[in-house]
């Protein structure tokens, strides 16, 4: 039994208290978030160069060179004469040839080759970065908790972004159609799908960049306001995005080269020309071009409404975010009119696409720092 405690006796003698144990909210498994951070980066690089290898390949005619889908032998170019013969002469089979192209010879229909078998074999590398880096975390259970899903989903529409460059391609590979062209609603769901991938390696890798705790904190000061119109925007620029895809699947940036006018009217004549009505809209280059030019409009007039709510978040990375969207935003606009008023050369036209990828990133950035502000201390101020 003990004995009598004095009431003079010090605190401290006390027996302690169980120490506290900070940081519950990460008590979860954390995993490699820098090392899974890093891989996507190098993911998120591998898209913005394969979207801009896809535009060039549009822009040079290339995409209906290689005739046949082989997912794993495709990945082995032509190595003889006789293996060069075969696939020219599968080409000289479709309408894109014989319609015009019949003036190339087996050097020029290299030139082709080249470009559509890099942007396939591009993919490959991709899908086998996503999927050695996907396994070699899953493996060593190094994958934070509630992240597996997310890395895998990843993959998966890389898997079905395959299967739909296939179905885009399939759509001009004909005979006695009078096809030249991929169908431009297929290019728009291609490039619009390899804008969702992107858009999801972006955001996964904002996250990982702050712990959970951080993040959790941050999410109490969400400005809710903004990241609603952040998130319209994104939106609106997206549908931007697939519009322009339509423009660049009928080659209508070269149809109308006058600006603000349309062939000297606002409205231009050829643009309900089609039977049915509907086609008009995905294959009358003068509406396709006219509906591109007035979301473009709007978008801006969006985008200004937007800014002049970032600019006065109390976060100043926040403002700085939209400050650089609406600077981005504005660049893209005068570039989209160079584009029209040059006839679209590829030089212009590749660099309106690779625009539109950094402005679709800032677009998320800031939206992503709407919804987890990055706290400035007065100090730091």
């Amino acid at each position: 039994m003990s004995g009598k405690r004095s009431i003079f006796e010090e605190v401290s003698d006390a027996s302690p208290k169980p120490a506290a144990q900070p940081g519950l909210i990460d008590a979860g498994k954390q995993g490699a978030r820098g090392a899974i951070r890093i891989w996507l980066i190098v993911l998120f690089a591998l898209v913005v160069v394969m979207i801009a290898v896809g535009g060039l390949t549009r822009l040079t005619d290339s995409g209906l060179s290689i005739t046949e889908w082989r997912p794993l032998t495709g990945a082995i170019p032509p190595l003889t004469p006789e293996d060069w013969d075969r696939e020219f002469g599968l080409y000289q089979q479709i309408d894109e040839w014989r319609i015009q192209n019949q003036w190339m010879t087996l050097a020029d229909f290299k030139v082709i080759y080249w470009w559509e078998w890099g942007h396939r074999q591009l993919g490959r590398v991709i899908g086998l970065v996503w999927a050695l880096g996907f396994f070699w975390f899953l493996i060593r259970r190094q994958i934070p908790t509630g992240w597996t899903g997310r890395l895998f989903f990843i993959g998966a529409l890389g898997g079905v972004q395959g299967g739909i460059g296939w179905w885009m391609v399939s759509s001009g590979v004909t005979q006695g159609e009078g096809a030249v062209d991929v169908a431009s609603y297929r290019l728009a769901t291609h490039l619009g799908l390899a804008f969702v991938i992107l858009g999801f390696i972006a955001w996964y890798v904002f996250l990982l960049g702050r712990q959970k705790r951080d993040l959790m904190q941050a999410r109490r000061a969400r400005e809710t306001r903004q990241f609603s119109l952040s998130t319209g925007l994104m939106h609106f620029a997206f549908l931007q995005i697939l519009i322009g895809a339509l423009v660049a699947g009928i080659d209508a940036g070269r149809s109308y080269t006058d600006w603000p006018l349309m062939g000297g009217q606002v409205f231009p004549a050829s643009a309900l020309v089609l039977e049915p009505v509907w086609r008009n809209f995905f294959e009358s280059p003068g509406l396709v071009q006219f509906i591109h030019r007035v979301t473009g409009y709007l978008l801006l007039i969006f985008g200004v409404i937007v800014w002049l709510k970032g600019r006065k978040s109390a976060h100043e990375k926040t403002r700085f975010a939209f400050n650089a969207v609406m600077s981005v935003l504005a660049l893209q606009i005068v570039l989209g009119i160079v584009t029209v008023l040059y006839g679209a050369p590829w030089q212009i036209a590749i660099a309106h696409q690779v625009l539109a990828v950094a402005l679709w990133v800032l677009i998320l950035r800031a939206r992503y720092l709407s919804a987890y502000p990055v706290a400035t201390s007065i100090k730091g101020a």
